[in-house]
């Protein structure tokens, strides 16, 4: 059986018809220090999986949007999302899973309305939402991260 662990050093993964790529697209502004790939693709036969890294409601000088207000930054987060799958040939409806990090899930109403607005169809992407002590930013209330299908690189 083939080794598949993957080396962020040694580049793609070992296994016959996959091929791994980190990227920070050039339609978002690059993560903080350069410390991490705003989106892992891996390509396999007749298609990728692209494995978004949580985004939060940054403005391209890294700044929060609109803190506290779960609503805006929601907002903000989604036009992120939607910047980096444009990048890979991907739109919001080739969303998979979401996984969602909030503060305080009272916020969660307002979070929701912009989530039923920008998936709309039934059923929506599979969910996992979590309440969280804090995240890194102060001010920032919400992180998402996704996982999205993309058609295969041509």
């Amino acid at each position: 059986m083939p080794d598949i662990r993957w080396s962020h050093v040694a580049g793609s993964p070992s296994v016959t018809g996959m091929k791994l790529t980190l990227d920070n697209p050039k339609t978002v502004a690059a993560p903080f220090g350069d410390r991490f790939a705003h989106v892992a693709r891996l390509d396999l036969p007749g298609g990728a999986l692209l494995m978004l890294a949580g985004q939060v409601a940054v403005d391209d000088g890294g700044r929060v949007v609109a803190p506290g207000d779960a609503g805006k930054q929601a907002e903000r987060i989604f036009e992120l999302i939607e910047a980096i799958l444009r990048a890979h040939g991907a739109e919001l409806r080739d969303v998979l899973h979401i996984r969602t990090y909030l503060t305080d899930l009272g916020d969660l109403p307002a979070y929701g309305a912009v989530r039923r607005r920008l998936f709309p169809g039934s059923p929506p992407p599979a969910s996992t939402t979590v309440q969280v002590s804090g995240l890194f930013l102060p001010g920032a209330v919400l992180e998402v991260e996704v996982t999205a299908a993309a058609p295969a690189a041509s």
